[in-house]
């Protein structure tokens, strides 16, 4: 990946169209649900984007009711890890929930992010409805005609039916659990490529 013009890319307002907009006095909240890997991985990075309200770990895309993490980890479910991303359309956008997704995952990698392999960590964008679909679609068109990646974009574009919301565990997984290892050697790199890239995006600390 050549990570210098990904950046570029993905800061360019000609291909995501509009700037974030001045946060209005009434939130106006909307969602989508993304898959890159672990949710602990995702969840951590969302949690700290300016403008996002929430980011729920849970699953989509599978075939049976109220999945648990076991039935999910056999990689026989359907399901993908997911992440539900609450957030205000004041604050952030779509777009750039996107940008950030194609920063801190690769989606080149079928079925696998780094040593966790199987469908459930398939890359996947889950999209509610019409709009959502084409700016997906619309980014990762932009993403291949500029072979910002040597391997092909293997993302790919689901209908959402049903999110199910993991156990409550692993909920803020990496906030609560910084000193585990996988969370040092997984989740914080991830976390300084974040923090590094959209440094001007990070949520105030309180």
């Amino acid at each position: 990946m050549k990570s210098l013009f990904l950046i570029c890319l993905l800061t360019s307002v000609s291909i995501f169209g509009q700037n974030v907009t001045k946060a209005a006095k009434q939130p106006n909240f909307d969602t989508i649900t993304l898959a890159g890997g672990c949710y602990w991985c995702v969840e951590a990075v969302y949690e700290n984007l300016n403008g996002a309200k929430s980011a729920v770990s849970g699953f989509a895309g599978g075939k049976i009711s109220n999945p648990s993490y076991e039935d999910v980890s056999t990689g026989r479910t359907g399901f993908a890890e997911v992440v539900q991303i609450t957030y205000d359309k004041n604050t952030t956008s779509l777009d750039e929930i996107f940008k950030v997704f194609f920063s801190v995952h690769d989606p080149t990698t079928l079925n696998r992010q780094g040593a966790d392999v199987g469908t459930q960590y398939r890359s996947a964008i889950f999209y509610k409805n019409e709009e959502q679909k084409l700016a997906a679609q619309k980014i990762i068109n932009a993403l291949k005609k500029a072979k910002v990646y040597d391997s092909p974009i293997v993302t790919t574009l689901e209908p959402l039916t049903k999110f199910y919301k993991a156990e409550d565990y692993h909920q803020n997984y990496y906030a609560n659990n910084k000193n585990q290892p996988y969370c040092q050697m997984v989740i914080q790199p991830k976390m300084e490529k974040f923090e590094k890239l959209f440094k001007d995006r990070l949520k105030k600390k309180k």
